[in-house]
C-alpha cells in the first residue's frame, strides 16, 4: 500500500457520493421536465401538502430500513478507520526499516527488509479488499433495502477486521525490530558529532599551519596533506543520505586522524627545525674530531707492526685511508643536508643527517679497534693466565649447573661443554712459540664463553619450563 494510494482514498470516497447525488438530482429534474402539462400540476399540487406537512407519508418498514442502513454506515466507518490505522503504522515501520537499513547490511538486517516488503504485500491484498467493499456497496442511496444494507454491513466487516489482522501482523514484526532498530539509532547518533569533530580537526590544523608560516617555514608537504582533506569534507557535508552511514563515518575518522597528524606535525615543526640546526652543528664538530682521531691511528698500527706478528694487526691496515674516505663522505653529506635544511626540505635534510651520523659511527669504531686492539694485546701478552681463568671458571660453572639433580649429564649440555674445554686447551697450546697469535687466542676464548653463555641459558630456559608446568 503506497503512501499515494492511501491519500487517495478519502476525496475518491467524496468524489463519488457528489457524483451519485448530483446524478440523482439530475433523474428527478429530467423526469418532471418530461410530465404533461396537468400532470405537473397534479404533481405540484400533491406534493405541496406533502411538503407543507413535513416530507409526506412514512413508508412501511422505513424505520426497520434505517437501522439496517445505520449499521452498514457503522461498519464502514469502522473499516475506514482501521485502513487508516494500519496505513499509519506502515508508514511508521517503514521509517525504521529505512533506518536499520540506512546503517546496517548486516543479514538480520536484510532479512528484516524482505519480511517487510512480504508484509507489504499482505497489506496491499487487504487495503484492495477493502477498497472493493467499499465500492460494490452504496449505502447512501435512497432506494437502498435491508438486503443490500445487510450484505454491506457484513462485507465491510469482514473487511475491517482483515485490516486489523494485518495490523496487529505489523506490529508484531515491529516489536521484533527493537535490537536492529536500538542500534541503528546508535549509530546515528555518532554521525553528526562524528561529522562535526572532523570539520573542528580541520579549523585545528589549518590554523596551526597558518601559524607556522607566519615564521617564514613553508610546510609545503603538510600543506599538499591538508589540502587533500577539503573534497573529503565536501563529502561529509554531502551528507549520509548521499554516501551511507558506515561510509560516511568512516570517512569522519580519516580526516579527523589525518588533520590531528598534521596539526601535531605543523606545531612540532618549529622545534623540529631547531633540532636539524643542533644536529648540523654536533655533527659537524664530530667530523672534525673523528679527523683529528684518525691521524693517530697509523703510529698505533706502526707499535702493533713493531711487537706482534702480522696476525694480530693486518685486518687494520685500511682503517687509516678507510677513516679518511669515510670523514670525507660525511662532509659532503652535510653540507647537502644544508641546504635541504635552507630550502625547507624537512624529510631530505633528516635522512642525510641520519647518513651521516651512520657513516661517523662505523667510523669511529674503526678508529678506535686499533687502540683497544694494542691494549688488549699489551694485557693479554703480559699475563694470559687470567684470561684462560677467568674461561675455565665459565666452563665449570657450567658443568656444575648441567650436573644439578642428576647423576649424570644430558649429552645436549655435556657435548659442547666438553668440545669448550679442548677449544680452550688448543688455543692456549698455540701461545708457544716465540711469536704466538695473541689475537687469536683472545678471539678463541671470548668463542668458547659464548658457547658456554648459550648452554646456560638453555639449561635455565628448560628447568624454567619444567616448573612453570
Amino acid at each position: 500500500m503506497t503512501a499515494t494510494f492511501a491519500q487517495s482514498v478519502r476525496p475518491a470516497h467524496r468524489r463519488f457520493r457528489a457524483v451519485r447525488a448530483l446524478t440523482a438530482a439530475a433523474r428527478e429534474t429530467l423526469a418532471l421536465a418530461l410530465l404533461p402539462v396537468p400532470l405537473l400540476a397534479a404533481a405540484a399540487v400533491t406534493a405541496a401538502p406533502a411538503a407543507f406537512a413535513g416530507g409526506g407519508t412514512r413508508r412501511w418498514g422505513r424505520g426497520r430500513g434505517e437501522g439496517q442502513r445505520a449499521e452498514a454506515q457503522a461498519a464502514k466507518d469502522a473499516a475506514a478507520a482501521a485502513f487508516y490505522e494500519l496505513d499509519t503504522a506502515q508508514r511508521e515501520l517503514r521509517i525504521s526499516i529505512e533506518t536499520i537499513t540506512a546503517v546496517d547490511s548486516s543479514p538480520a538486517a536484510r532479512k528484516a527488509e524482505a519480511d517487510f516488503a512480504a508484509l507489504g504485500q499482505r497489506i496491499d491484498e487487504v487495503s484492495h479488499a477493502y477498497i472493493s467493499a467499499v465500492d460494490s456497496h452504496d449505502i447512501d442511496r435512497e432506494d437502498l433495502d435491508s438486503g443490500a444494507a445487510a450484505r454491506a454491513r457484513a462485507d465491510l466487516t469482514a473487511a475491517k477486521d482483515e485490516l486489523l489482522r494485518a495490523k496487529a501482523g505489523l506490529e508484531r514484526f515491529g516489536q521484533g525490530l527493537g535490537p536492529l532498530l536500538a542500534a541503528a539509532e546508535t549509530q546515528l547518533a555518532r554521525l553528526a558529532p562524528a561529522v562535526e569533530r572532523a570539520r573542528q580537526g580541520l579549523l585545528a590544523a589549518t590554523q596551526a599551519l597558518d601559524a607556522v608560516r607566519e615564521t617564514g617555514l613553508k610546510a609545503d608537504g603538510l600543506a599538499a596533506r591538508l589540502a587533500a582533506l577539503f573534497p573529503e569534507l565536501t563529502r561529509l557535508n554531502q551528507g549520509a543520505g548521499q554516501h551511507g552511514v558506515q561510509e560516511t563515518l568512516q570517512r569522519a575518522e580519516r580526516v579527523l586522524h589525518e588533520a590531528v597528524a598534521v596539526r601535531g606535525e605543523a606545531e612540532a615543526l618549529p622545534a623540529k627545525v631547531a633540532e636539524i640546526d643542533k644536529r648540523l652543528v654536533s655533527l659537524r664538530t664530530r667530523a672534525q674530531a673523528l679527523t683529528t682521531r684518525a691521524a693517530g691511528v697509523e703510529p698505533v698500527l706502526s707499535e702493533l707492526r713493531r711487537r706482534y706478528s702480522a696476525a694480530c694487526w693486518q685486518d687494520l691496515q685500511q682503517v687509516p685511508e678507510e677513516a679518511q674516505r669515510a670523514v670525507a663522505q660525511a662532509e659532503e653529506k652535510l653540507a647537502e643536508a644544508r641546504r635541504a635544511r635552507d630550502e625547507q626540505r624537512w624529510p631530505d635534510a633528516l635522512a642525510l643527517l641520519s647518513t651521516v651520523r651512520a657513516v661517523l659511527s662505523t667510523t669511529d669504531e674503526s678508529v678506535s679497534a686499533a687502540g683497544d686492539r694494542l691494549r688488549r694485546l699489551d694485557e693479554v701478552s703480559f699475563d694470559h693466565q687470567g684470561e684462560v681463568e677467568r674461561t675455565r671458571f665459565a666452563i665449570r660453572d657450567a658443568q656444575r649447573l648441567a650436573m644439578e639433580g642428576r647423576s649424570t649429564p644430558d649429552p645436549r649440555h655435556a657435548r659442547p661443554l666438553d668440545e669448550a674445554v679442548e677449544r680452550l686447551e688448543r688455543a692456549v697450546a698455540g701461545l708457544e712459540g716465540r711469536h704466538p697469535d695473541w689475537w687469536h687466542f683472545l678471539t678463541e676464548t671470548e668463542a668458547v664463553r659464548g658457547v658456554v653463555a648459550e648452554v646456560v641459558q638453555g639449561i635455565r630456559g628448560e628447568r624454567g619450563a619444567a616448573s612453570a608446568g
